[in-house]
């Protein structure tokens, strides 16, 4: 039985026969850690469809390829293409698409495995520079992704998953939790990389809600969250009061939600902002 993609050796041994290497430009790092790439794709396993983003040379895709029925990655570097096609060939399950994933129409593009798989879940090792742009792309798709499992900046891993009164705790914290369960899955040291990047990595589940309190637009909810957060050494009352542009309506706003002015936006839970959110509209 080979080896499996994300082992040091077997990393080596394709590198060196496609004689290709990591970008910079499109923050590529080669996972050799097959105990992460196995832990990622055990998070989304089972019987439905998995969307991968960046497969780079096939090191999680070819854990998740063994564990869901079916596998479509997204790939923006050409010069993976033919190493995808050679080592992820013993897996008929797989797709690659040779697109940037940021200019992909998720919902129409996503629909056929939907409709053939039901659920669809996503997982990735994500580039460092595009992480957040990329997650929100998946948490606002139309049609909601189940699970969704991504290996980060370790810092911004614990931005996802802090919650109120964490020194880490801000507007994505808010924003993700409102739509999905976060935990962290495991930290991925550097050395597990190859190249090794400057930082360490940690990877977060995000499991979609059952019950969503829904808002009457999401977007403006989350503007919202983010002026809230905007200094986050001032108080809710001087972030609103510039959000509002009005001192009178940001004091009316915060008492008609029950808090004091002097609260910060650190302290306050999801169901908190919502409280807040719909004393203003």
């Amino acid at each position: 039985m080979a080896k499996a993609i994300a082992t040091p050796s077997r990393t080596k041994e394709i590198v060196e026969r496609w004689q290709i290497h990591a970008r910079k430009g499109y923050g590529q790092n080669f996972l050799v850690d097959p105990s992460a790439a196995a832990r990622i794709a055990e998070s989304v396993a089972g019987d439905g469809a998995v969307i991968e983003i960046g497969p780079g040379i096939g090191a999680l895709t070819e854990q998740l390829a063994q564990r869901c029925a079916a596998v479509r990655a997204y790939e923006i570097d050409a010069d993976f293409l033919p190493v995808l096609a050679d080592t992820l060939s013993p897996y008929p399950n797989t797709e690659v698409v040779h697109q940037d994933f940021l200019t992909v129409d998720l919902d129409r593009d996503t629909a056929d495995l939907r409709q053939k798989y039901g659920s669809l879940k996503a997982a990735g090792n994500l580039p460092y520079y595009i992480t957040t742009q990329i997650l929100f792309r998946l948490f606002e798709a139309e049609n909601a992704f189940t699970v969704i499992t991504a290996m980060m900046q370790r810092e911004v891993a614990d931005r996802f998953a802090a919650g109120p009164g964490d020194p880490d705790y801000g507007a994505i914290s808010v924003e993700s939790q409102y739509l999905y369960e976060t935990k962290k899955l495991l930290n991925v040291p550097r050395n597990s990389f190859w190249p090794s990047p400057n930082v360490d990595s940690a990877v977060i589940v995000f499991t979609r809600r059952e019950v969503i309190d829904e808002v009457p637009d999401r977007n403006d909810f989350f503007t919202f969250v983010k002026a809230c957060f905007k200094q986050r050494r001032k108080t809710l009352y001087n972030n609103l009061r510039e959000y509002f542009n009005d001192a009178g309506t940001a004091q009316e706003v915060i008492a008609a939600a029950g808090f004091s002015p002097s609260q910060r936006a650190q302290e306050l839970s999801v169901a908190d902002f919502l409280k807040l959110y719909r004393s203003v509209v």
